[in-house]
């Protein structure tokens, strides 16, 4: 008896099928770009909804855009893939804060204490904020910034440090043999830590990927640095909207460079330490 021969109903030519694209779970903070818009963005979140899953992307300006999680409707690392749900969250451990320490959800702010922590400026500021500002209410530790360090023995003086009010100082720049060196050398004491990072300013402590640059431009000598910056990036030449541009690309200390990061850890523990 003569066998009938079983063919697939799918009669495409098999050159001409399309090979499925790889399963990749959208999570949160992946890159992807969206393939028909070209809109290239990070995972927010992805949602059900009556016409079926959405994934919602932000860019680097922080523009948001939501799009179904069609079959082969994202590239990756400029491979087509497929977006599909994370998988449920294992049970985490305790929380974190940007800093990395473990947070404290019902801890109240402690009342300040008398030491302090002095930047240079208000972007130093603001950044030290973001990043360790839930640590330091706890410790009760405040930050104030100078707008500059010329005036800081005067500064010093008038603060007047001691065992149960220690003064810790960060520093842009401080290298040897620099006008900063010779100023922190000469405040430096028993109650009072200076200290610094090497770059020239605290935007270059930002990691240039976080920013979405390939790193940051050398400036020539004599111009402005974060005007320089501005315009060699291509970015309008206002450094208050860059400043916070840079910093909204900031989400935890993961986002910041070894050099400050253990210069800020260090003076927290110099200004909390016991008598």
């Amino acid at each position: 008896m003569a066998r009938m021969k079983r063919y697939s109903p799918d009669l495409t030519p098999p050159w001409k099928r399309t090979a499925p694209a790889p399963e990749v779970p959208a999570e949160p903070d992946l890159v992807v770009e969206e393939v028909t818009t070209g809109f290239c963005g990070a995972v927010i979140r992805c949602e059900k909804t009556a016409q079926g899953r959405t994934v919602t992307l932000e860019d680097r300006f922080g523009k948001h855009r939501v799009f179904p999680m069609e079959p082969r409707g994202f590239l990756l690392e400029g491979r087509v893939v497929t977006l599909v749900p994370p998988a449920p969250a294992a049970p985490r451990g305790p929380a974190r804060t940007a800093s990395g320490s473990i947070a404290v959800p019902s801890a109240r702010a402690r009342v300040a204490r008398a030491g302090r922590i002095y930047v240079e400026g208000r972007h130093d500021a603001e950044l030290v904020e973001r990043v360790w500002g839930d640590d330091l209410r706890i410790e009760g530790v405040v930050v104030e910034y100078l707008e500059g360090i010329d005036d800081l023995p005067s500064i010093v003086r008038s603060f007047a440090p001691g065992p149960d009010a220690r003064l810790g100082v960060l520093v842009d720049h401080l290298v040897p043999g620099t006008k900063e060196s010779r100023i922190a050398a000469e405040v430096t004491g028993d109650h009072v830590l200076v200290v610094g990072h090497p770059y020239v300013d605290v935007w270059e402590a930002v990691k240039p990927a976080s920013v979405g640059i390939a790193g940051w431009p050398r400036v020539p000598r004599g111009e402005d640095w974060k005007t320089g910056v501005c315009r060699q990036l291509g970015w309008p030449e206002n450094t208050g909207a860059a400043w916070q541009r840079i910093l909204g690309a900031v989400r935890s200390y993961k986002d910041l460079e070894p050099e400050l990061l253990g210069r800020v850890e260090e003076l927290i523990d110099f200004v909390t330490a016991p008598e």
